[in-house]
C-alpha cells in the first residue's frame, strides 16, 4: 500500500504526525516516535511567557548581591554561559535534526507580536522543518469584537508567515462564527496549513479550598467528530494542507481524517495511553482495511468524503441537522 502524503510542501511516508505532548520533550522520546513509525513530529509547545520568565529570573540571580562586596561578581559566571531564554527549544531542535530522518515541526505559542517574530526566526534558523503556530487566547474582554480577535490572529499569522522562510501552519480552536473565512484568510496572509482543533483545557473548582483546579483530560474519539466535520467543509475551498488533531485513536479515525480531506492527522492522547507502539498498530490496521476495500493510495481517499461536490454546504448541514435530531429514540420507559 501507498500510505504517502504531503503536508506543508513535506513528503511524509504515512499519514500519522503525533502532535505535541509530553512524548516530543527529549531526543529519546522523539527517536521512539520515529522508530514506531511516525511520518513526522511535533515538538512540544514553547511558550513566550516560559522564556521571558527564564530570562528574568536568571538575570535577578545573577545581579542578586553583586554589590554586597568586590568579589561576590566572581561567584557567577559570565550569562553567555547559561543556555537563556529559548535555546534548551532550539538545542532540542538541532539535535533532531541531526538523529532522525523525518521532517521536525516546531511549536510556538507566543504572547506578543515582537515574541512570535523573534522566536520564529530562532527556530527556523535552528532547522526546523515547518512551524505550527499553537494560537490559544481566550478573548475575556466584552468591549473586544469578533473582527478585531480575529485581526489579531491573522497578524500574528502574516507577521511569523513573512520573518520566515518555513512553512507555517496554525493550530486554532473552534470558537469562530465565521471559521471559512479565517482560514481563507489565514491562507492569504501566508500560511500553508491549518490543524485543527487545539484543545483548550477547562480547569474545574475545588469545592474544600474554593480555588480553581487543573483538571486535564486525555481526549476521547467521539471529539474528533468536530474537526472532522470542519475539514469535510473545507476541504477544496481553501489553499491551506488540513490535519486533524483531537480524538484521533485508532487506524479508522485516521481513515476517516483522510476521506474528510485532511493530508495528515496528529495524536497525542492514543500514544499517552498506549505507547509510541500504538503508531505500529494502527498502520498495520491502515494497511490492511486498504487492502479490504481494494485502496491503492492513502491519496486516493483523501477528500472522498468532503463537502466539496455538494452544491449548498449550508442547507446540505441544515438538513444533517434535522435527521440528526430526529435519530434519536429515547427509551420509552425513561419516558413514563
Amino acid at each position: 500500500m501507498n500510505l504517502n502524503t504531503r503536508y506543508l510542501g513535506l513528503e511524509l511516508k504515512n499519514p500519522l504526525v503525533p502532535a505535541a505532548s509530553p512524548l516530543s520533550t527529549n531526543i529519546d522520546g522523539l527517536c521512539r516516535l520515529e522508530d514506531a513509525g511516525a511520518a513526522a513530529v511535533t515538538l512540544f509547545s514553547v511558550f513566550e511567557e516560559q522564556i521571558e520568565h527564564e530570562i528574568e529570573q536568571m538575570a535577578h540571580y545573577l545581579d542578586y548581591g553583586s554589590d554586597s562586596y568586590g568579589e561576590a561578581t566572581s561567584y557567577f559566571p559570565e550569562p553567555t554561559d547559561y543556555h537563556r531564554g529559548p535555546e534548551d527549544y532550539l538545542e532540542l531542535i538541532r539535535i533532531a535534526k541531526q538523529r532522525l530522518s523525518i521532517p521536525v515541526i516546531a511549536s510556538l505559542n507566543g504572547s506578543s507580536k515582537g515574541g512570535w517574530a523573534k522566536y520564529a526566526k530562532e527556530i527556523a534558523a535552528a532547522g526546523a522543518d515547518a512551524l505550527e503556530l499553537n494560537v490559544n487566547w481566550i478573548e475575556t474582554d466584552p468591549t473586544s469584537t469578533g473582527a478585531e480577535v480575529e485581526a489579531r490572529y491573522t497578524d500574528v499569522v502574516q507577521l511569523v508567515a513573512n520573518a520566515v522562510a518555513i512553512p507555517v501552519t496554525v493550530k486554532v480552536g473552534p470558537y469562530f462564527s465565521a471559521l471559512a473565512n479565517l482560514a481563507r484568510r489565514f491562507s492569504q496572509v501566508g500560511a500553508k496549513g491549518l490543524v485543527l482543533f487545539n484543545r483548550f483545557y477547562q480547569p474545574d473548582f475545588d469545592l474544600e479550598s474554593r480555588t480553581v483546579s487543573p483538571n486535564l483530560t486525555l481526549s476521547n474519539p467521539a471529539e474528533m467528530r468536530l474537526p472532522l466535520h470542519w475539514i469535510a467543509i473545507l476541504y477544496g475551498r481553501v489553499d491551506l494542507n488540513l490535519a486533524l488533531s483531537t480524538g484521533v485513536h485508532s487506524a479508522a479515525d485516521v481513515i476517516k481524517a483522510m476521506m474528510a480531506g485532511a493530508r495528515v492527522a496528529t495524536c497525542a492522547s492514543a500514544l499517552l495511553a498506549n505507547g509510541p507502539g500504538h503508531l505500529l498498530t494502527m498502520l498495520r490496521e491502515i494497511e490492511a482495511w486498504m487492502v479490504v476495500h481494494e485502496y491503492e493510495s492513502i491519496q486516493q481517499m483523501q477528500g472522498s468524503m468532503s463537502y466539496q461536490k455538494v452544491p449548498n454546504p449550508s442547507a446540505y448541514e441544515r438538513a444533517n441537522y434535522m435527521k440528526e435530531l430526529q435519530s434519536f429514540r429515547p427509551d420509552p420507559v425513561l419516558l413514563r
